[in-house]
């Protein structure tokens, strides 16, 4: 049949992905939005939007029948799921087609297969596949740590949990159990023996109704942070190093594809060792997050083939042949430095120069970039904190790296900390450029050192100069009388204009500065010159052992949040006031929120003692918990929230009195 109107059962990127392939073959589009996503750039993209009432995933996203009801009400005739949400659930696939809807994935009965991640293994098994042995939760023994908790009805890290102590099992397995729900509607999980190391390798499928399967290409997404991807590639280094290793895997991926009489878009993920040894881990029955690498090695639009395949057409004659390398990173609002916590606010702006495409597969060497955000755009509580996906693609895994690492770089990120200067730090590794990567390269490499940020502490002081003189032409370029003077500016000597910031990796920085007609003096910085200063840019020359060098910054401030973006890198400050409010300080010990979320449990009392690190309160926070710890030793004296309470950024939660601090 030949589809006219699709409804994407998704949100964010994944909609806007689907969107884009739809109006390039000329099919109408309908969106379907939270309240919290009214805003949101899919619902504007769309041909037509339908509300879902509420915040959550589970008012919803995740509601199947609402969904279904929206794409009769807006005349779709066909539902893609995107991935998450409801993708791989059977029971709203069956409940799409009973409506009369073209669903856009595989047969029911492939995904109630492959929707049980025990059930899966053992078929697995049965058609030839090399297999992990699946654990009973119940049954695991201390010789069997570590093992791996895992959702059996989802994927992208929720649910996941590492026990390496027998005594941590009940809890971990409730907690992982409360993040499946929420995740995926579903509690339910199982284990397997945990390989501490190991190469994260997948193979893309493609299967038509006429009986034709491709291995169309594998992927390497060995990097990864809460089990959660954040660096993927294609083609693997490991594959192309290890002799037959690709034949093997795409005849593994078949057989599993063949064992199910699949259809559509799908992916075989595997465990491998350096040696190119593998085991099936788990077939995902859906389009996913990183497909477009796949997508830039091999010419294809995946989207367009899942179209054709539910329309009922035959996949072209021949397989494309690989071509060129591609690496993706995921661009979060976390903070890795600080346990990857999870950011939520307004992205005043996001740009990454050298883009020579949005969601659509590139012809030559460049950028690509699929993001569900834009500039003003609100990230929320209640979702993956991902802001974009940053595709290059190059001749070589080399150039693909440098490339796509100068991008990030280069990049104009305002209003949310994020894991950018990770994501260049890791592309630039020796180790990464060598292809030895690995599921502990964090582990192994110190997250510590592939957090800090970009820019030098000296390049940061110079940064915040910046900031100070251009606040400083803001104010002429306002002042009623003599704009066009220079802030501070006398005939005759006189006390050095000052400037407060605050940086959150080093703290507060004063800017004491003097312009006069011999130039620019500037305390701490001896030499520096200052060749133009508007509100929005300043330019310096910087004095240097092998003469000064002339560098431009870009100064952008929203409220007194100021960014700096410059060669030297990227540099966020908060401004702070002449005179501190002391209402706005808080005890020694408190715990404050680093998020907005809900409390979800309690983990002591009032007049509890506690030791540092003890956790005191979980909260839910963008669909996984989050624990919020004793600062040090002492006697919890206020709680101030109760379970199933909601708590904004910043909010004092509990504080801990240390006596000794006294």
């Amino acid at each position: 049949m030949q589809i006219t109107s699709v409804l994407v059962a998704n949100r964010g990127e994944i909609a806007r992905r689907v969107f884009a392939t739809c109006r390039r073959m000329g099919i109408s589009t309908v969106a379907v939005y939270s309240d919290a996503d009214a805003a949101s750039p899919h619902v504007a993209e769309a041909d037509a939007a339908v509300r879902l009432p509420g915040n959550t995933p589970g008012e919803t996203y995740l509601r199947g029948e609402l969904i279904i009801e929206a794409a009769l009400s807006a005349g779709a005739d066909a539902v893609h799921p995107g991935y998450g949400f409801l993708s791989e659930n059977a029971d709203f696939a069956r409940a799409v087609q009973a409506a009369g809807l073209v669903w856009i994935g595989p047969p029911v009965s492939a995904i109630e297969q492959m929707g049980s991640k025990v059930e899966s293994k053992k078929m697995m098994d049965a058609a030839g596949v090399p297999v992990l042995t699946e654990l009973d939760p119940a049954e695991v023994t201390a010789a069997q740590l570590p093992v791996l908790i895992k959702a059996s009805a989802g994927g992208g890290g929720r649910g996941m949990r590492v026990v390496r102590d027998l005594a941590d099992l009940p809890g971990q397995l409730e907690a992982a159990r409360r993040e499946a729900e929420s995740a995926f509607g579903d509690p339910t999980v199982f284990c397997e023996r945990y390989l501490e190391t190991g190469r994260h390798i997948e193979v893309q499928v493609m299967a038509d109704t006429h009986g034709a399967v491709w291995a169309v290409g594998e992927r390497e997404c060995s990097i990864q942070r809460r089990h959660q991807k954040v660096v993927e590639e294609a083609p693997s280094p490991l594959v192309e190093r290890v002799d037959h290793m690709r034949e093997r895997l795409f005849e593994a991926a078949r057989l599993a594809t063949e064992a199910i009489g699949y259809e559509g878009a799908g992916t075989v993920e595997f465990l491998a060792d350096e040696q190119g040894e593998f085991f099936f881990l788990e077939m995902n029955t859906r389009l996913q997050v990183e497909h477009p690498v796949t997508e830039q090695t091999t010419g294809l639009d995946l989207v367009r083939l899942q179209l054709q395949v539910a329309s009922g057409r035959p996949l072209p004659t021949r397989q494309p042949e690989l071509r060129g390398h591609s690496i993706e990173v995921r661009l979060y609002a976390e903070d890795p430095a600080h346990d990857w916590q999870p950011q939520s606010g307004t992205v005043h702006r996001i740009e990454i120069p050298g883009t020579t495409g949005e969601f659509t597969v590139l012809a030559e060497p460049g950028v690509r970039l699929d993001t569900g955000v834009v500039d003003g755009s609100v990230v929320g509580v209640h979702y993956d904190p991902m802001l974009a996906k940053v595709i290059s693609f190059a001749e070589t895994r080399d150039e693909a790296a440098h490339l796509l690492a100068s991008a990030l770089q280069r990049a104009q990120i305002h209003g949310l900390v994020t894991n950018r200067d990770l994501l260049v730090r890791v592309l630039r590794h020796e180790a990464f450029l060598a292809g030895d990567t690995d599921t502990a390269f964090f582990a192994t490499h110190g997250l510590d050192k592939l957090s800090t940020p970009l820019v030098s502490e000296a390049d940061e002081k110079l940064s915040i100069v910046a900031a100070a003189l251009a606040e400083s032409a803001a104010n002429r370029a306002g002042a009623r009388v003599a704009p066009g003077l220079p802030s501070g500016w006398r005939n005759l000597p006189s006390v050095p204009q000052s400037k407060s910031y605050e940086s959150r990796v080093s703290g507060k920085h004063e800017v004491r500065y003097t312009l006069t007609r011999a130039g620019l003096e500037v305390e701490g910085q001896p030499g520096l010159e200052l060749i133009e200063a508007t509100p929005k840019s300043v330019v310096l020359r910087i004095p240097g052992e092998r003469g000064p060098v002339q560098r431009r910054f870009e100064v952008a401030r929203y409220g007194d949040v100021v960014a700096i973006d410059s060669p030297l890198g990227p540099v966020a400050v908060r401004r702070l006031p002449r005179f501190e409010d002391p209402a706005d300080q808080v005890a020694e010990g408190s715990l404050l929120a680093p998020m907005p979320g809900s409390v979800i449990r309690l983990g002591a009392e009032v007049g509890a003692q506690v030791s540092k690190g003890q956790p005191i309160l979980w909260l839910e926070a963008m669909k996984m918990e989050h624990t919020i710890a004793a600062p040090t030793d002492g006697i919890l004296t206020e709680l101030n929230v109760a379970v199933g309470q909601q708590v904004e950024v910043g909010a004092v939660l509990a504080v801990v009195h240390n006596e000794t601090q006294e």
